[in-house]
């Protein structure tokens, strides 16, 4: 049995807890969280042991692995903690707010020999795996241009701030909405070269981004647009959405369903006509031994520990892949402080418009649970 232990335990990290404490090969040997009560109730009615210091955790529980479900300013030193101690680690994304850092940890990771995996759950969604497999077979032959949405019902109203709409403590919409079709590009394409046209916009919030608008540029030519909104009330939940157009056809693909359009067939696409094709999540998604919000949930935990379970270090979402993601975000962020470059009605000469500051770091902590 692989001996676990859950970190956070507020929305994802009690949804990771039920996950992982059903899962065959897994025993949970401990959860972390500072909020005593959320403790006494586990042990309560779980008997799961709990505590409230993480190093404490480390030092005396017996471990090996994390998940970590905490607020995203802690992801660092957690992680860092983690691999000290020789463990297996599953983070919850966005990796680290600063790409410096997530490199960091990825090499420090490979140096360990450990896994390690961040908690890109669409990475495991039966509709984007088609698309991969399409994008990987040629099959809309050389891809121009990828829209790249995702839109939802998070702020919808000035209130209060929690740590998630702190850009030092959650990264606002950038790094907890947009971080996700962007993994997904950076899987299919892989990393950015850089970013324009960026815009971050408070629609509600005070302290950070509620809407995110760029152009990502990659080393082949190809160009992504990305167009983000977490207050957009007319989404029950978060909706993400990627359309890919290229040289023989067109991908369409969201949670649901993958829609392909192909003015030629590939050799090797078996079930594949000419002209409109629809595949199915329903039918692209492999049933799952427990079932919590989407099968994806427990299939990324799963891989996980398959991953440790046969001995591979290697993760379809590791470290080095999210630190892939952190620097695209980076990207944004800088682009968008620089602001637009607007045309000097005098002189007729390009003039640089003042720039949009966001403060990044700083701020006041928040309980250590997501």
């Amino acid at each position: 049995m692989i001996r676990v232990a859950v970190v956070g335990l507020g929305k994802m990290g009690a949804s990771h807890l039920s996950i992982i404490n059903a899962h065959p090969d897994v025993q949970v040997t401990a959860v972390c969280d500072p909020t005593g009560y959320i403790l006494d109730v586990l042990g309560k009615y779980t008997g799961l042991k709990g505590y409230a210091d993480y190093a404490e955790m480390l030092r005396t529980a017996e471990l090996d692995a994390v998940i970590i479900a905490t607020p995203s300013r802690t992801h660092g030193p957690m992680v860092e903690q983690a691999l000290a101690k020789g463990l297996h680690v599953f983070c919850e994304k966005p990796f680290c707010l600063d790409p410096a850092e997530s490199r960091k940890l990825a090499g420090l990771a490979d140096e360990r020999g450990v896994v390690n995996q961040v908690g890109y759950h669409y990475r495991f969604v039966g509709a984007f795996q088609e698309v991969k497999r399409l994008l990987d077979a040629g099959a809309i032959g050389q891809v121009s241009h990828v829209l790249a949405e995702a839109y939802g019902p998070v702020v919808l109203k000035p209130k209060g701030s929690t740590w998630r709409t702190q850009r030092s403590e959650g990264g606002g919409c950038l790094y907890d909405y947009a971080a996700h079709p962007i993994n997904l590009l950076n899987w299919y394409f892989g990393a950015p070269v850089g970013a324009g046209g960026s815009m971050l916009n408070k629609i509600f919030s005070r302290d950070t981004d509620d809407e995110v608008l760029s152009t990502l540029s990659f080393a082949n030519g190809l160009s992504a647009q990305v167009s983000v909104n977490w207050s957009d009330e007319s989404y029950r939940k978060m909706s993400t959405k990627l359309t890919f157009w290229g040289t023989n056809g067109r991908i369409a693909a969201d949670r649901q369903e993958c829609q392909t359009y192909l003015r030629k067939v590939e050799p090797g696409l078996e079930g594949y006509g000419e002209g409109w094709n629809v595949r199915y999540t329903t039918d692209l998604t492999e049933e799952v031994w427990f079932y919590v919000r989407g099968e994806e949930y427990s299939a990324q935990l799963d891989h996980f520990v398959a991953a440790i379970r046969e001995g591979r270090r290697g993760t379809v979402s590791s470290f080095a892949s999210a630190a892939d993601t952190d620097q695209a975000l980076e990207m944004i962020r800088l682009d968008a402080e620089r602001g637009p470059t607007a045309m000097a009605a005098s002189a007729g000469a390009p003039a640089a418009a003042p720039a949009r500051r966001f403060p990044f770091f700083g701020g006041k902590s928040a309980p250590a649970r997501a």
